[in-house]
């Protein structure tokens, strides 16, 4: 009898002093949920920092990073971080550039573009394609031939500007050299790709790009273009 009111005391005991124990932890406890709410706020604020000098960083011919400043260096090509990138040139934009329009426009929105220089667009792949029934109906993969066609187009944007011929002029795909195809792109991919003008013949009207196609960090396509300004 005797031991189990001492056994009862005991519980009363711990029972009176469980706020005093639960109070001292939510305090001990407060630091620590701040340190981390802090930590992940300035992980937030590092990534948008990042992601500001991504959009600023421009890209040599071979698709890699400039480091033009010593905080740049550690910032990723626009093409590998273009969520954060705003769209510098919209679909309406893009039709009064060129003369493609639906099912064969390829290029949704450009998200850097230096006329006559470079630019980065991207093409959304969407199982909705008109490609897909029959490329493959088991296995909808995106032709080749069309990422290709969708990084001329880019090019296109490049060149129709009033120092090569204007918007009343046309570039027309003149030839492709060493074209390789690195992954397959299946719907609910995001084609990222970049032209960046590497030759200009202006007295026989041909011009020169180098082309690389991004999904992610993933190379997906590269190869040296050719255009040939036409009326």
């Amino acid at each position: 009898m005797a031991a189990a009111l001492a056994d009862v005391t005991m519980q009363a005991a711990a029972f009176a002093s469980l706020p005093a124990r639960t109070a001292a932890a939510t305090a001990t406890a407060r630091p620590l949920v701040s340190s981390f709410a802090g930590m992940s706020l300035a992980t937030k604020a590092s990534r948008k920092a990042v992601a500001r000098r991504a959009v600023a960083i421009r890209c040599d011919g071979d698709g890699s990073a400039a480091t033009a400043t010593a905080t740049e260096a550690d910032a990723i090509p626009i093409e590998r971080s273009f969520t954060n990138a705003p769209a510098v040139l919209d679909i309406n934009k893009i039709k009064e550039l060129l003369p493609h329009r639906y099912p064969f426009l390829l290029v949704d929105r450009v998200i850097e573009y230096q006329p006559g220089v470079t630019a980065v667009g991207i093409k959304n792949v969407t199982v909705n394609d008109n490609f897909f029934p029959g490329h493959f109906p088991e296995r909808p993969i995106m032709p080749g031939v069309l990422m290709v066609e969708a990084m001329a187009q880019l090019g296109g944007i490049v060149m129709l500007t009033d120092d090569f011929g204007g918007k009343r002029d046309a570039f027309f795909f003149a030839g492709v050299d060493g074209v390789r195809w690195r992954k397959p792109v299946v719907p609910g991919d995001t084609l990222v790709m970049r032209m960046t003008l590497t030759k200009y013949q202006k007295r026989f009207g041909i011009a020169k790009l180098a082309g690389k196609a991004y999904v992610g960090n993933d190379l997906v396509c590269e190869g040296e273009f050719m255009l040939a300004l036409g009326s």
